[in-house]
């Protein structure tokens, strides 16, 4: 099996392909990227005779679908922005695909995955990825759901590399129409920062206020969730403390519409600016606290009784305990670990369906954890039947 691995030289998508090498089957591993000296650094750091390194260049679609023909998979770690190019590639050039955000351009490409009997599984991270096969474990062991809150907490620095930046100022962007909650059979466009609810994560984190964030759990669960009566769907996410102040106000300063200025000549989009600071400033680079929480809560009926599943993740510590966990680590490696099981078992054939389609369609929750678990990322579950009194409890731990 080979697999191609789109994005290769970035922070994130290099702990996806460590993963492979230490773990997956591959005999062939190629790094891609458009960096060409980060590439290289990357199958230096890696160290197997499996791995080598292509310069590619996405938006050279002719090109980019050669180098990917002969590939099984392509992990693609690409940003938001690249992976309807990327996407369109993958599946001109005859591969099966996979990717980490799943912001929905990837849908164009479905025919063309059908027509040469591959799969696309667009956003496998750890949200979204995990977490809808979280929410997906809960909801199997009822006979209805009522409703599903999704939270979670990147402990990372604001703008460690450009996609992050890019990630950021796109979930926040007051125009994106795509920041939807689902409520009694519709999908509701809601503004940056609404409904803000305390939810209670594991130490170190602790309780964090989240806020409705646009991710593509929100349309992907009502949809595999449409025949157990689902009739709320809300995603939440936060980051550092200090992350969240400056993107509040930045918001509320009206930044964040990155309007066009004029610099000495130069006309220049208001938050780039800022994104270029935050780039090449320590105060973007580094954090207090790194690492990743994810927390669902899924409530619906079972024999008749109200049930309440949370979910929730722990991984290694990132204070330097744990070799290959620390600091900065603690945050890609979360992120990273899961794309690359899924790659695996993309290429593995173990996803019959083929065409676009979603995580909750591709992949059996339980195997997705019991690979995880060999990385010492564990899922944990409680559940609670809900009385008058604990419905009232519940409601308090994640408010």
């Amino acid at each position: 099996m080979k697999v191609f691995c789109l994005g290769g030289a970035g922070r994130i998508c290099r702990e996806a392909i460590l993963d492979l090498v230490q773990h997956s089957s591959f005999e062939k591993i190629t790094v891609a990227d458009f960096n060409e000296e980060e590439g290289h650094k990357v199958v230096k750091w890696l160290n197997d005779p499996r791995v080598d390194f292509q310069k590619v260049d996405v938006r050279n679609r002719e090109a980019t679908v050669q180098q990917m023909k002969g590939y099984d998979v392509v992990m693609d770690g690409t940003t938001i922005t690249l992976n309807g190019l990327s996407t369109a590639c993958i599946a001109e050039a005859g591969c099966h695909g996979i990717n980490l955000n799943g912001f929905g351009e990837e849908s164009a490409s479905d025919k063309v995955f059908k027509k040469n009997g591959k799969t696309c599984v667009p956003g496998f991270g750890m949200t979204p990825g995990v977490t809808q096969m979280m929410a997906m474990h809960a909801a199997n062991q009822l006979d209805e759901v009522e409703s599903i809150r999704v939270s979670h907490g990147a402990f990372r620095p604001i703008a460690f590399s450009r996609s992050i930046a890019e990630t950021t100022t796109y979930e926040y962007d007051p125009n994106l129409p795509d920041r939807v909650i689902y409520e009694n059979g519709e999908f509701v466009q809601v503004p940056p920062f609404a409904r803000p609810r305390e939810i209670r994560l594991p130490e170190p984190y602790g309780t964090t206020v989240q806020y409705i964030i646009p991710h593509a759990e929100t349309k992907t669960l009502a949809k595999a969730l449409a025949h157990k009566g689902i009739k709320l769907i809300e995603v939440r996410g936060t980051w550092p403390k200090k992350n969240m102040q400056l993107v509040r106000a930045l918001y509320e300063w009206g930044f964040l519409r990155n309007e066009k200025i004029n610099v000495k000549g130069v006309e220049v989009g208001i938050l780039d600016c800022i994104s270029e600071y935050l780039f090449n400033s320590k105060e973007g680079t580094e954090t207090e606290l790194y690492g990743y929480s994810l927390h669902v809560e899924v409530v619906g009926m079972k024999d008749g009784k109200r049930m309440c599943h949370t979910l929730y993740h722990t991984h290694p510590a990132s204070d330097g305990s744990v070799e290959g966990w620390e600091k900065l680590r603690a945050y890609t490696r979360n992120v990273g670990i899961p794309m690359a099981i899924a790659t695996e078992m993309l290429a593995k054939g173990m996803v019959k369906a083929t065409g676009v389609i979603t995580p909750e369609e591709a992949f059996d929750p339980a195997a997705i954890f019991k690979e995880l678990e060999k990385r010492q990322i564990f899922v944990h579950e409680e559940i609670t039947e809900i009385g008058a009194e604990t419905q009232a409890i519940v409601e308090s731990m994640s408010r």
